[in-house]
Parts: structure tokens; C-alpha cells; sequence
């Protein structure tokens, strides 16, 4: 039964909005857990060791993160992975030649592909940069996150890579919470006008959240 939902194109799409929609609610968590370096070194590295501690003494230190991470990755490989599958599928749909010019996918389409691999490309460069430490660009310090963090938005590329992301990002939740709800069935007539709007709110709120971090380092809020 599964295997028959997934060969199909709406099993797809909905494992795709799902999975979308678990990795929203961790940018949600993600982008308030970062706001808190504007209240200084001592709450921003306090907040990075609790998260390490999360359910103690039930759980081991740092098992709950790396379920948290195990759980994300699966929705990423998830979420791409049926993203890609359907573009091939639409590919492969479209028949070789046309009477009439093929219209261009629309804007959003477009911008949600591009985004996806703009993401993913960021996401390997982010976790380099800021968990392991191994392209981090003023010397990684284990245990220091604060430092850390200002160390990599003191740097014009970091600046670049982070904001021209985030920005991705926007478009990418501004669409694709749109998209996820058609799909899973919360989408009407009466409804349409309010998700769409809480699309946008969430989609602004998430890349001023979390631009506002390397403009707080550029501007010396952050220092």
C-alpha cells in the first residue's frame, strides 16, 4: 500500500507538503532560537548547550538534537526527492512537439526549483560553516556559538550566502505553504484568501527573522 502511494503522483505531493511543512516548524523554532544572540553572548551560548540537554535526564545528552536531526533529514531527503521525481514525471508527460508555443512555467514554479537547489546547496555550506566548523572562516570554537556566528557575518560572502538564501527561502515558504495546503485539502473558497495571506506573513517573518542576524553583526548590534 505504500509502495502504491508513493508511485503515484498525489502520494508524492503529499509526502512532499508534509515533509515541507515539518521543516517549517523547525525554521519557525530555528529562527526564534537565533534572535536570541541580540540578548548577548551569555543567553545565545546558554540557549545552544540547552539544546544539547533537552529532555535530561530521560535522555542522553544531545540524543534529543540528534533526533531532531535524524527527523529533518529524512523530511529534506524526503521533501527533494519527491520534488525531483515529479519534475521528471512532468518531463517526461509533455509531449515532444507542439502545435502551438509551449507557455514558461509560471514564476512561481520557477523560483520554487531554482530556490530548492539554492537551499540545499546552502544547507551543506551552513552546517560546514556553523556545526563543523570546516570552511568557518575566523576559527571555529567549539562550545562558542555567539563567536561563531559573528565571526562568519563578518565577512562579505558569508553576508552574501546567508541573505541571498534566506531570501530563497522566502519565496520558497511563500509558495510552498500555499501549495502544501492545496494538497493536503485545507484549501476552499472561503479559506484560500486566509492561507494565502499566511503564507506571506510567514514567509516575511521568516527571512527578516533571520536577516535581521548578519545585519545585526554588519550594523555592530551584534558584536
Amino acid at each position: 500500500m505504500a509502495r502504491t502511494v508513493w508511485d503515484s503522483s498525489v502520494g508524492k505531493k503529499t509526502v512532499m507538503a508534509i515533509s515541507g511543512l515539518v521543516m517549517l516548524l523547525y525554521l519557525v523554532a530555528h529562527m526564534i532560537g537565533n534572535l536570541k544572540i541580540f540578548f548577548g553572548t551569555s543567553e545565545f551560548n546558554h540557549y545552544a548547550h540547552w539544546l544539547r540537554t533537552v529532555g535530561e535526564p530521560f535522555m542522553h545528552y544531545e540524543w534529543t538534537l540528534w533526533l531532531i536531526r535524524v527527523v529533518l533529514v529524512v523530511a529534506v531527503v524526503a521533501h527533494a526527492t519527491s520534488a525531483y521525481q515529479l519534475s521528471r514525471r512532468d518531463i517526461k508527460a509533455r509531449p515532444s512537439k507542439y502545435v502551438h508555443k509551449k507557455p514558461r512555467a509560471s514564476y512561481a514554479t520557477r523560483t520554487m526549483r531554482w530556490g530548492g537547489i539554492i537551499l540545499g546547496l546552502f544547507i551543506v555550506w551552513h552546517i560546514l560553516d556553523l556545526t563543523t566548523g570546516t570552511v568557518h572562516s575566523g576559527g571555529f570554537e567549539s562550545g562558542k556559538p555567539y563567536q561563531n556566528v559573528v565571526d562568519t557575518f563578518s565577512t562579505w560572502y558569508g553576508n552574501v550566502v546567508y541573505i541571498v538564501a534566506m531570501l530563497a527561502l522566502g519565496l520558497h515558504v511563500r509558495h510552498g505553504f500555499w501549495s502544501a495546503a492545496q494538497t493536503l485539502g485545507a484549501g476552499s473558497r472561503t479559506r484560500d484568501r486566509a492561507l494565502k495571506t499566511t503564507a506571506n506573513v510567514l514567509a516575511l517573518l521568516l527571512t527578516l527573522g533571520f536577516v535581521a542576524v548578519p545585519v545585526g553583526v554588519m550594523t555592530g548590534v551584534v558584536s
